[in-house]
C-alpha cells in the first residue's frame, strides 16, 4: 500500500506527513479537533480527491473523527491499530497494549539501525516514552513518564503557590535563582535524568551503547543534553508510511 498522506493524531496535535519518492516529504501540525484547518490545509498542498490516508494515533475519538473527515471527502483511509498490522516484532505479553506511537516509532528505528546494534528510542511529546529495541529490532518495552507540560501542570494544581509557567525553551540554570527557575530547572533534569538512566540501564544489559533515536515535540530540547542521539522529527510519520508500505 502507497500511502499519499500518512497522519498521527496525537493527545494535543494532529500532525500530517505529505508522502514521494519513498519518504515524508512534508510535514505540518494541526489543530486536532479543527475541520476547518484541515480543509485549509488540504487546499494549501492541493489535496484533490481521491487521495489515499493512512491514520494511526494514541486519541482513538480524535482519530475516528478525522478517518470519518478524510471519507467524507471520497478518500480512502487505512487506520493502523494492531501490532500484528505493524512490521515489527514485540516482544511483550500483550503487544497490543503498547502505544502504537511507540511501536510505529520502533519501525522506523529499524530502517536506520545499525545491523546486529541494540537501539534506544525517545519521543519526547506529552508523555515521554523510552523504549529498547534489541540487536535483532524486537520491541522489548521500555517506560512511560510525565512530559515536560504535564510536569508543570501537575506542580501548579496539586500544590498552593506555585504558578502555572511554560516549558522552558532552552536548557535551564541550575540551580534555579527563582522559583520559576527551580521549578524550569526541576522539570527538564527530572525528565532529562528519567532519559539517561533509561539509556544507560539498557547499556549495562547490552554491554555496549545502544543506537539513540529522538523524536517528539521536545526532542529539539532535549537533543541539548543527548546530543549523541539522532534528532528525527518526522519518525513516527514515517513509522507509518513504512508499516503501510509493508502491508499486501
Amino acid at each position: 500500500m502507497t500511502p499519499d498522506i500518512v497522519v498521527d493524531v496525537g493527545n494535543t496535535a494532529i500532525k500530517w506527513g505529505r508522502c514521494a519518492a519513498g519518504r515524508v516529504t512534508e510535514v505540518c501540525s494541526l489543530p486536532p479537533d479543527d475541520a476547518n484547518a484541515w480543509d485549509e490545509q488540504t487546499h494549501r498542498w492541493e489535496l484533490s480527491s481521491p487521495r489515499m490516508w493512512v491514520v494511526a494515533g494514541v486519541h482513538p475519538q480524535r482519530r475516528t473523527s478525522f478517518v470519518e473527515y478524510a471519507q467524507n471527502r471520497g478518500d480512502s483511509v487505512h487506520v493502523l491499530i494492531t501490532a500484528s498490522s505493524l512490521p515489527l516484532r514485540v516482544l511483550l505479553e500483550k503487544p497490543d497494549h503498547a502505544g502504537i506511537d511507540r511501536l510505529l516509532d520502533a519501525v522506523a528505528a529499524n530502517s536506520r539501525r545499525a545491523a546486529g546494534r541494540a537501539a534506544v528510542i525517545v519521543d519526547a511529546g506529552s508523555a515521554v516514552t523510552v523504549d529498547a529495541l534489541d540487536e535483532n529490532g524486537a520491541f522489548l518495552g521500555g517506560a512511560i513518564l510525565p512530559g515536560l507540560r504535564l510536569m508543570a501542570a501537575a506542580l501548579h494544581e496539586h500544590t498552593a503557590l506555585l504558578p502555572q509557567i511554560d516549558v522552558p525553551r532552552a536548557r535551564p540554570e541550575w540551580p534555579g535563582k527563582s522559583t520559576i527557575g527551580a521549578m524550569e530547572a526541576g522539570i527538564f533534569w527530572a525528565v532529562a535524568g528519567g532519559v539517561w538512566a533509561s539509556i544507560d540501564n539498557y547499556e549495562v544489559e547490552t554491554a555496549g551503547l545502544p543506537q539513540v533515536f529522538l523524536t517528539g515535540g521536545d526532542g529539539p530540547l532535549l537533543h541539548e543534553v543527548l546530543p549523541e542521539a539522532e534528532l528525527w522529527p518526522t519518525m513516527t510519520l514515517e513509522g507509518i508510511r513504512l508499516s503501510a508500505e509493508a502491508l499486501p
